[in-house]
């Protein structure tokens, strides 16, 4: 059946084209309202030297999609012409232009478009509020790259342009398109889509291919920046050409199929429309690539080009997403009884005086190819076709034309519209297509969502089983595909192995899925998968190699019931016998020779504060505390000052009778009996004093070290200030220093006690205790810090006791026979005989 009668219902012709291989086609149709339509329907547009048969087949099916969609659109519009309550007593008509897949012809009927309504020129002028095109809004067109070109032209006139297949999310910028629309999803959904489905599956080292135009460079480059940022790999990322005439074409995609076998990864992802993605597919096939994953679009997924390329069940799985699309009722029928009206008398009498109507001037040729279409020929197509993005496209601009008149269901103001005045309409305004709400987004986009899409082969015949939705989440019935492994279960495509429990990725060179696992460290914990790193727990816990979590830190101090602290605790309690014993001898004793010049009185005073300084131990062992901590410098500072207060009266003594004998009869009172005492007195309150400051100062206070033990938190003293530590310890080793002046070089008669070597010895093992102790309390960090001042504290008690004290209980024990006065006398005092001689 020959359509020229359809055609000159639609006033249909051939203009003069801008490229010599395809024709120009021109659809029109008055009414009160123009709507310019951009359609595909350049069979020829392919100029190929040799075309194969699949080409051939291929502008067919490109040819039958522009003719199926502009038909949509004349269903639409008839439709609403014939509606009671959309745009009552208001008429649209259309303004049909074949686009045939190239820039500079569409831009032909673009520029057409925006002339002044009834005249062919562009008015120059400086305000366009009042300027009325030839068209009120455009429907169209299909390609991502024609809608870049004609997209800024009616954004610069502010006429509304809504397009039903360009996806490119370059034109989601409202700044610079502000006019645009689209009844499609952008190319974002779709790479969010598939980063999805490759996480669901496991998929993280990947091949990406894209054909090398608006839609497969835009698709491509938003999936790399989503797959980046949600660790998946890509192993190869080419572009394949369009324009296969080309003499490097077939080297590109040579060269494509073999970066993609050296990768060795099990799944493809293509963004590409049929004809690359065809020739991609019969080089794959031609070069014996293995089977793999390939993961596809509407833009070939759906094409029976591509399902038509022979043994292409060879290639492995193919899954995609389409647009989830709705019927529209009555469209076939529509179609089917408009080829059949053809026939009829009326009909050819119509379209012979609506042919009259159209302008000469735009229709100057006319179209051989339509001549040839039958409705068996478009039958095939009508099924697989999606018209609902074309309805919904012009329902948009019809609905916006309803509230811009400011119609009721009864009917509309005659009043003229300019084409901005819908854009308000258009942007905020939700709108209604057979029982299903839509609404244009933020970038001017309808997101319906899309289908997940198998190719399942039944006995040679293909099937687009739907397994799976998207719609901001995916869901997948993973049932229902069978992969071409052995087991029908789906493949590996990964860079290396998954780490285990407990392992980090540490990434290798540029490339993220090249890695090695690595063993997360003491006090870090693995938290996830994919993780690039170990994750640091927080202070108050700890955790083990390859933790997959922390744990809380137990507290370490010195545990009463520790072996050490017994040992120590029972070396302090013998100390504290020892002293015991030795005070009670001399208590025994006091009034003995040898007591009386040890210092009497003063030297069970000296036992007692060395008592409490043994005793002073406890208070390292435990818990410790803020007020242990300040407590323990001070107990220690004060019972050693206790005790080498009541040597330097002694030492004093001996060296007024040893270095100024002719002076000691008179200064002799100043430094025995009371005054001794007096002396010891003074030096306790300036001890006080001093530890007064070290509390204003800077006391020692509790410290949680939690980084001296793996896991556990040590508590410990800490010293806050250096400068209060010395002037509370200073004033006794000023003490001993000055009693050990006094006693070291004195010279004691034969058979005679030397009283002054106790006080020098015991000084002396005091400077030594102290010269290691404080290189090991300065830099000692752990549990043995308190172990090691509680040694200090017997050492020094122990030295003293043993220096000063046990010689002479040895005499009081063993040999009381020494222990008279001529025996003990002071160095420097004599006989009376001997002096007179």
């Amino acid at each position: 059946m020959q359509l020229p009668g359809l055609w000159l219902l639609l006033s249909f012709g051939c203009a003069a084209s801008l490229s010599p291989s395809c024709l120009s086609a021109q659809f029109r149709r008055p009414g009160d309202f123009i709507l310019g339509g951009l359609f595909p329907f350049g069979k020829d547009t392919v100029n190929l030297t040799a075309r194969s048969e699949p080409t051939l087949l291929l502008c067919e099916r490109l040819f039958m999609d522009g003719l199926i969609w502009a038909l949509g659109m004349r269903f639409t519009i008839d439709q609403i012409n014939n509606s009671s309550s959309l745009l009552p007593g208001i008429t649209l008509g259309y303004d049909m232009y074949d686009t045939c897949f190239e820039p500079l012809v569409a831009l032909q009927p673009s520029l057409l478009f925006l002339t002044r309504n009834g005249t062919t020129g562009i008015g120059v002028l400086c305000n366009y509020t009042e300027y009325q095109p030839r068209v009120t809004a455009v429907i169209g067109p299909h390609q991502s790259d024609l809608c870049l070109v004609t997209a800024k032209l009616f954004s610069s006139f502010l006429i509304p342009q809504v397009s039903y297949g360009a996806s490119s999310e370059t034109l989601s910028n409202t700044e610079l398109y502000p006019s645009f629309y689209r009844t499609v999803p952008s190319d974002k959904n779709l790479a969010e889509a598939v980063v999805l489905l490759l996480n669901q599956f496991g998929w993280n080292w990947v091949a990406t291919v894209g054909s090398d135009d608006e839609y497969g460079r835009g698709a491509q480059s938003l999936f790399l920046s989503m797959a980046g940022t949600n660790n998946i790999c890509i192993a190869f990322e080419g572009l394949i050409p369009t324009d296969l005439a080309e003499p490097s074409a077939r080297k590109q995609l040579e060269d494509t199929v073999r970066a993609i076998n050296s990768t060795k990864v099990n799944v493809v992802v293509l963004f590409a429309y049929s004809l690359p993605a065809q020739a991609l597919l019969e080089h794959s096939i031609r070069m014996g690539l293995g089977k793999k994953v390939w993961i596809g679009t509407e833009a070939w997924i759906l094409s029976s080009i591509t399902a038509s390329i022979p043994n292409v069940q060879s290639i492995g799985t193919v899954l995609g997403f389409v647009m989830r699309t709705g019927t529209v009722p009555g469209f076939q029928e529509y179609v089917a009884e408009l080829f059949s009206s053809v026939a009829q008398e009326e009909f050819c009498r119509r379209s012979k005086e609506l042919s009259r109507l159209m302008n000469p001037e735009v229709l100057d040729t006319h179209c051989q190819q339509c001549d040839q279409v039958t409705l068996r020929d478009i039958w095939a197509t009508l099924s697989v076709t999606t018209v609902q993005p074309v309805h919904v496209a012009v329902y948009s601009v019809a609905q916006a034309l309803h509230r811009a008149l400011g119609c009721t269901t009864k009917s509309c103001p005659k009043t003229a519209i300019k084409s901005w005045q819908l854009l308000h309409f258009m942007n905020t305004l939700p709108f209604e297509v057979t029982g299903q709400s839509f609404r244009f987004d933020q970038s001017h986009s309808t997101n319906t969502g899309y289908k997940l899409i198998f190719w399942a082969w039944r006995d040679g015949s293909l099937t687009h089983l739907p397994v799976g939705d998207y719609d901001q989440t995916l869901y997948i019935r993973r049932t229902q595909i069978q992969f071409h492994t052995t087991d029908k279960k789906e493949p590996t495509s990964e860079c290396f192995r998954r780490c285990e429990t407990g392992q980090f990725r540490r990434i290798k060179g540029f490339n993220l899925c090249c890695y090695d696992c690595t063993d997360c460290s003491e006090n870090t914990f693995w938290s996830s998968t994919d993780s690039t790193g170990c994750s640091p727990c927080p202070q108050h816990q700890w955790a083990p190699a390859r933790s997959t979590r922390c744990y809380d830190r137990t507290e370490r101090f010195l545990f009463w019931d520790s072996a050490l602290a017994v040992t120590l605790v029972t070396i302090m309690a013998l100390t504290a016998l020892l002293i015991c014993g030795t005070a009670l001898l001399f208590l025994k004793h006091l009034q003995s020779p040898l007591v009386q010049v040890s210092g009497g009185g003063r030297s069970l005073f000296t036992l007692l504060m060395l008592l409490l300084q043994s005793l002073s131990c406890c208070l390292y062992v435990g818990r410790p505390s803020a007020v242990l901590c300040s407590l323990q410098q001070l107990s220690y500072a004060f019972c050693l000052n206790g005790c080498f207060s009541t040597f330097v009266p002694k030492a004093l003594e001996i060296t007024l009778l040893t270095e100024f004998p002719r002076r000691a009869p008179r200064l002799l009172q100043w430094v025995t009996h009371g005054w001794a005492w007096l002396l010891v007195a003074a030096s306790l309150l300036i001890q006080a004093l001093l530890s007064f400051c070290h509390l204003r100062l800077g006391p020692d206070f509790l410290v949680a070290d939690y980084k001296s033990l793996p896991s556990e938190v040590l508590l410990v003293c800490g010293t806050q200030s250096w400068t209060a530590f010395a002037l509370l310890h200073g004033y006794n080793s000023c003490l001993a220093f000055a009693c050990f002046l006094c006693t070291f070089m004195v010279q004691t008669p034969a058979k005679r006690y030397n009283v002054a070597r106790g006080i020098t010895f015991a000084t002396l093992i005091f400077f030594v205790i102290w010269i290691f102790f404080l290189v090991i309390f300065a830099t000692l960090r752990t549990v043995l810090r308190p172990v090691t001042q509680i040694c200090t504290i017997l050492a020094t008690t122990l030295g003293i006791l043993a220096s000063y004290f046990v010689p002479k209980c040895y005499i009081l024990v063993f040999r009381p026979d020494l222990n008279t006065g001529d025996f003990c006398q002071n160095p420097g005092e004599e006989e009376p005989e001997e002096v007179s001689r």
